[in-house]
């Protein structure tokens, strides 16, 4: 599957590239709700939620305390800017 050029608009993707992307970037899918992606790095753990408006993250036990961190991020913004934010953890 191609995706669409990385400085592309989210909201320019179909879903099927957009969960195309996310597998390529090592998210797996939930089997029961299918807009919630989890993704684990080395030094971080995160959720993504693909809402209607934007893709919402929460990382799990990174903040202070244990505490999660959550951060959302519009659709208007390009793949390659909500990759290079999410996907440099917390």
């Amino acid at each position: 599957m191609i995706l669409p050029q990385p400085d592309t608009p989210l909201y320019n993707h179909p879903l099927p590239k957009i969960e195309h992307w996310l597998q390529q970037l090592g998210c797996k899918q939930d089997s029961e709700e299918r807009n919630c992606w989890f993704v684990e790095r080395p030094s971080w753990t995160a959720q993504l939620w693909l809402d209607t408006e934007e893709i919402t993250v929460r990382y799990i036990n990174s903040g202070t305390g244990g505490q999660d961190i959550q951060r959302s991020f519009k659709y208007s913004l390009s793949r390659r800017d909500v990759e290079e934010a999410v996907f440099s953890g917390p």
